[in-house]
């Protein structure tokens, strides 16, 4: 297709702004289904990941393809969370445009501020689209001058400054170029995509020059194999053409693979389709060249000139994942060896360039990434596809700046019903973050703050629990700051088990008494294994399994009555890798989450301690 005919656009918005509701509009309206197709009554048909569909956000970047008057037009699916940066960075740079989606109610949001400032950074010419202006709340001028304040922070350019706005209620599939008086009149899609021909740029690039296509992901087939997908920045690329995918180096380029083009694959609505060739602008898959350098560069074979590789965002926190040792290993779990492991955390390596994998000596792994949330994401995708393993507590990850140490510092964004705020800058407070500006609107307090990395991890999971689950919050890495020197946050003891067998309800109801529990009755429990958190700071054996006695004595009816616990804490990820202390691991498995000690027997766990207390006072004294 001539590049002249090709718009290549970004979505961007805020969970429950409606971005998924507008590109179903998009998709529904351009015929690119039949009127019976199964799509045609679908909703969210771009997040086809179950745990996206869970929790509400996009976590893989997406492309579709829809054809409108003659020119074909590719929306760009981004994630807007923070820790997904690397799928925003990898996949902005194949768009001209951005279309930005906001809450008419609710107006810009800290989350589309990250996917933004990337995508001004990059030139792409901005349109708004203001969405549900249905609800009783919308407030235009107000959410205006937001958008405006945003803009003036975040442009790199003047020009960026003056943007046009639609107005819509994308799940209507309803868009005006002016504020409606009717909202109830008929209406369609058509106003953007007329906007998006006229007002977003076509491609550049020398369409008879040297292929040169940047790799941004890649797509695996049963039938075809490996496919390079990326946008031709420069000329045209037909099967039986020889091209390189080559990396920049000081002395030129490194190779790393040759080949033939054995199919070219362009997409038409969801899915990629044979083409005869493909040219500048359009968003293509190569079959035939066996790579997975994702920033690489697809180029002529007599003209090899790669792209500058796609930076990425450093990561800022990492943990370790070893191979379950459980007393329960296999119970649960397909896959248990350190080999599966590796295999999947390689496979996780080939396709998410925004996650550092690193196998240690001792077949661990260290998988860094840029917070808690992406790396929670990764382990409950390993538990649903049937793997079994162990993880140590997430680590933040420092930077050596002039021979000194440096930790990262985030930007914390929270907005939360004013009631709760007091509660919100209490913690934040004792976690030593430092409060930059707070705003109240309408009954909701937008509060901005800066706080170390080490001191947000878990943090998401507290407020959660502060606020009643009533809480929008975001971080960004805002810089790195020298390291300094600060004490663990306090925890509790753990209640550990000293046997193995199934949990009993006699004994749990005296338990529950010393703590909080995370086990029910019946449950299997294993010497070592944390069953609940005690009351105070020191750790404390119990025995979970212990039966009531059987004697003569006739008892009573209330003695003989069902127990009844006073209340189990849930183990999710968020809380379980936070509550990890130096010497415990999280065991995971397709049906279970298990907190336990490193060292299971008693006499291990002292021997252990004891040698760390000796090595602490030798390396006081000098004698390490």
């Amino acid at each position: 297709m001539n590049k002249e005919n090709i718009r290549n656009i970004a979505i961007i918005a805020h969970v429950d702004h409606g971005k998924t509701t507008l590109v179903d509009a998009f998709l529904k309206q351009s015929n690119i289904f039949r009127d019976n197709q199964e799509e045609m009554n679908m909703e969210m048909i771009l997040d086809t990941g179950e745990l996206e569909r869970e929790k509400g956000i996009t976590i893989k970047a997406k492309n579709i393809s829809i054809e409108y008057n003659g020119h074909r037009i590719n929306v760009i699916d981004t994630p807007g969370h923070a820790d997904f940066g690397g799928e925003v960075e990898r996949t902005l740079n194949m768009a001209e445009g951005c279309l930005l989606i906001v809450d008419g109610a609710e107006g810009p949001m800290p989350q589309t501020r990250f996917v933004l400032k990337k995508a001004l950074e990059l030139n792409l010419k901005p349109i708004v689209v203001i969405n549900k202006i249905d609800k009783p709340a919308t407030d235009i001028a107000r959410t205006l001058d937001k958008l405006q304040d945003l803009f003036l922070n975040l442009a790199t350019t003047e020009d960026q400054l003056e943007f046009p706005v639609f107005y819509a209620i994308g799940r209507d599939g309803k868009v005006w170029q002016e504020m409606p008086a009717d909202i109830s009149a008929e209406a369609d899609i058509r106003p953007l995509l007329d906007k998006i021909l006229s007002y977003v740029p076509g491609p550049e690039g020398d369409e008879n020059g040297p292929l040169q296509m940047q790799v941004t992901t890649l797509e695996f087939d049963a039938h075809t194999g490996r496919a390079l997908v990326g946008k031709i920045r420069r000329g045209t690329v037909k099967a039986g053409d020889d091209i390189v995918v080559a990396l920049p180096a000081e002395n030129g380029h490194d190779i790393d693979a040759k080949g033939t083009v054995k199919q070219v694959l362009v997409k038409q609505g969801l899915q990629f389709v044979p083409s005869d060739s493909a040219s500048v602008g359009e968003i293509v898959a190569l079959v035939g060249v066996d790579s997975k350098a994702i920033g690489a560069t697809v180029c002529a074979r007599d003209n090899i000139e790669p792209l500058p590789v796609i930076k990425i965002s450093d990561p800022s926190v990492r943990i370790k994942i070893e191979a379950n040792t459980s007393p329960f290993l296999g119970r649960e779990g397909e896959f248990v060896t350190v080999k599966q492991l590796q295999a999947r955390l390689e496979r996780e390596a080939d396709t998410n360039i925004s996650l550092q994998i690193e196998k240690n000596d001792d077949g661990s792994f260290y998988v860094a990434g840029r917070g808690d949330l992406q790396l929670a994401i990764l382990l409950e995708e390993l538990r649903r596809e049937g793997f079994e393993f162990q993880v140590r507590r997430p680590e933040v990850i420092l930077k050596t700046i002039d021979g000194v140490k440096h930790e990262p510092l985030e930007e914390l964004y929270v907005e939360v019903p004013e009631e709760y705020s007091g509660a919100v800058l209490n913690e934040v407070s004792v976690r030593k973050g430092q409060l930059q500006n707070m705003d109240t609107e309408n009954g909701q307090a937008k509060m901005e703050f800066t706080i170390l990395t080490s001191r947000l991890l878990g943090l998401r999971h507290k407020l959660l629990t502060d606020t009643k689950g009533n809480l929008v919050m975001n971080n960004y890495l805002l810089e790195y700051v020298p390291q300094e020197k600060h004490e663990d946050f306090f925890r509790r003891g753990a209640l550990i088990s000293s046997d193995t067998g199934p949990a009993s309800a006699y004994a749990l109801n005296t338990i529950q008494e010393r703590g909080e529990l995370f086990i029910f009755p019946a449950t299997d429990v294993y010497e070592g294994m944390i069953i609940g958190i005690n009351k105070y700071e020191q750790d404390l054996e119990v025995n979970p399994t212990k039966e009531r006695q059987k004697s003569g004595v006739r008892r009573n009816q209330a003695e003989i009555t069902q127990v009844q616990l006073k209340g189990v804490k849930e183990l999710t990820f968020e809380f379980a890798l936070v509550f990890l202390g130096k010497d415990e691991l999280l065991e995971v498995t397709p049906k279970s989450l298990r907190l336990r000690k490193r060292y299971l027997k008693k006499h291990e766990r002292d021997w252990s301690q004891r040698k760390n207390l000796t090595d602490m006072a030798k390396q006081q004294l000098g004698l390490s």
